[in-house]
């Protein structure tokens, strides 16, 4: 599905970005996520101890090819428009904050979707079992 996960990065390390990541799949179950596509950026260094821990097929996208990550763009303006511009200082910006802008992305009927809304799709895609940890 297209659902938004926004993970709120205080500090551009890699070091940084594994501990997000690292902290959100450890709650997932195994094989819940198959696969994540990074950009180029110095912060997703550490890309390899994630995947190999979490079993994950990783891409990565061509210098100057934004179109190699469509979704990931998309979303990225749709929170721009959200007031989450490119000259905002994400060190100290609220994770609900966050939250709450990725909710209210994942709660908007898409016509690509057929008029539902992207979690209504993931939602459809997943079983009680496999939401437990979040609950």
């Amino acid at each position: 599905s297209t659902v938004m996960i926004v993970l709120n990065i205080h500090h551009k390390t890699d070091e940084a970005v594994n501990c997000q990541l690292d902290q959100w799949l450890a709650k997932l179950p195994r094989h819940f996520v198959k696969s994540i596509t990074f950009d180029n950026g110095k912060e997703f260094a550490g890309w390899r101890e994630i995947a190999n821990k979490y079993d994950l097929h990783t891409y990565f996208a061509e210098v100057g090819a934004p179109n190699q990550r469509g979704l990931n763009e998309n979303n990225n303006g749709l929170l721009r428009r959200d007031g989450l511009s490119k000259k905002l200082d994400f060190r100290d910006l609220p994770d609900e904050l966050v939250t709450q802008l990725m909710h209210r992305r994942n709660n908007i009927p898409r016509k690509s979707l057929n008029y539902r809304t992207p979690l209504e799709v993931f939602l459809s895609h997943v079983t009680e079992e496999q939401l437990s940890p979040f609950f």
